[in-house]
């Protein structure tokens, strides 16, 4: 199952709650990554997001939970901007709250995304294997320093936006977990291994902030795919 909240909210539409969050990446002197706060902002808003969409729904709202002290607010809503930009997906109002009783030894961010989702286009449901499937991942898998350091090989979110859209593609983004996880979240019948599948990528590493992201898809579609992602498709054969 995705990583999704869908409630009902009439006849044909749904409510889908998708979060994420960022632990030890900021602006402290006890953060494990240093990184600046819009940065935070956007990454964390970006997977959140990211699992909404691929769920088949239209964000309409984002919520930020602020660990990082008052100072941090406004870089980390101005990252949260930057991905709604980015994303170019209609308005998507923004709130949030700040703890500023205590002040915590390491930065610390969550995010919830709603998104409105209609009946007929629901993918909250895993699609059923079939050896006919193309799959490949958009992005390389990246995490920490890297995410900084190699920013040319992450999947922007109006490339996801776009190929999450294409009719018969499916899309998932990889996130801690890494891509062989994923992939038997999406086909739990399945039982994907490492000996099952020939890639270029790492399939066990993690992809920190979501920085690609699976694409399943029917063989037709397979030029469509490379001609949007360029040098970012990366396929995934099974054995």
């Amino acid at each position: 199952m995705r990583d999704v909240i869908k409630i009902p909210a009439g006849d044909s539409e749904y409510i889908v709650i998708a979060s994420d969050n960022s632990g030890g990446v900021g602006m402290k002197n006890r953060d494990v990554v240093s990184a600046d706060y819009e940065t935070v902002g956007y990454f964390c808003f970006r997977v959140a997001v990211m699992e909404c969409i691929a769920a088949g729904a239209e964000p309409f709202a984002a919520v930020l939970h602020n660990f990082c002290g008052d100072n941090a607010w406004l870089d980390l809503a101005a990252g949260v901007e930057k991905g709604i930009t980015e994303l170019d997906a209609g308005e998507i109002e923004l709130t949030g709250s700040t703890e500023s009783n205590f002040e915590l030894m390491q930065s610390a961010v969550g995010m919830s995304v709603l998104g409105k989702l209609q009946t007929e286009h629901d993918r909250c449901s895993n699609p059923v294997f079939s050896k006919g499937m193309g799959i490949a991942v958009i992005g390389k898998p990246l995490v920490g320093e890297e995410v900084k350091k190699e920013g040319e090989y992450i999947a922007s979110l109006q490339l996801f936006r776009e190929i999450s859209m294409l009719h018969s593609v499916v899309t998932l983004p990889v996130g801690s977990r890494g891509i062989l996880k994923e992939l038997n979240t999406l086909f739990p019948e399945a039982g994907f291994s490492s000996d099952k599948l020939e890639s270029h990528l790492n399939l066990h590493k993690s992809s920190g902030p979501s920085t690609c992201f699976i694409a399943v898809y029917p063989p037709e579609a397979e030029e469509k795919l490379k001609a949007l992602a360029k040098t970012l498709f990366y396929k995934i054969s099974v054995k």
